[in-house]
């Protein structure tokens, strides 16, 4: 897996999750050894449910733990509010559809369109990113081309 960029806040909301995940270890072998004493584990509906649970649960915990290893926090330190990049809050003016829009340029584990967090990795994203306040850009998206002017650039 590679190296993935994401806030403070990001990697402690995974750590998070892994601790839960962590958690529910305890409850599940106990499940298990619940099924097992009544007896029969080949016809054992419960048996089979506590072991694919157990089974989903560590491959949850593994991908978690590599998700944590490989996170690196982005050092909003030395940040710059001169271009889009990752991290930026960023208002635009939908040239296409008339509107203005604002987006925050998060890593794609974070992103959320609802509350306006935008993956680096979308095409939206990936034509705002490198460009100033005042261009005009274009973006390919699945229903044709969109085209944004930079309005503000914030961290």
């Amino acid at each position: 897996m590679a190296i993935e960029m994401m806030t403070q806040a990001g990697l402690d909301k995974l750590k998070q999750e892994l601790a839960e995940a962590l958690a529910q270890r305890p409850v599940i072998s106990a499940a298990i050894a619940e099924a097992r004493e009544k007896g029969d584990l080949s016809e054992n509906a419960e048996y089979d449910a506590a072991r694919d649970a157990q089974g989903l649960l560590e491959v949850k915990i593994a991908r978690l733990k590599e998700k944590v290893a490989n996170a690196r926090v982005i050092d909003e330190s030395k940040l710059s509010a001169d271009t889009v990049q990752l991290l930026s809050k960023v208002k635009v003016r939908n040239l296409t559809a008339k509107m203005e829009m604002n987006f925050q340029i998060v890593p794609e584990s974070e992103a959320d369109f609802a509350k306006g967090l935008l993956a680096a990795t979308t095409p939206i994203a990936k034509a705002l990113i490198g460009h100033k306040k005042g261009e005009t850009v274009e973006a390919q998206v699945p229903s044709g081309v969109l085209k944004f002017e930079i309005l503000e650039i914030s961290l």
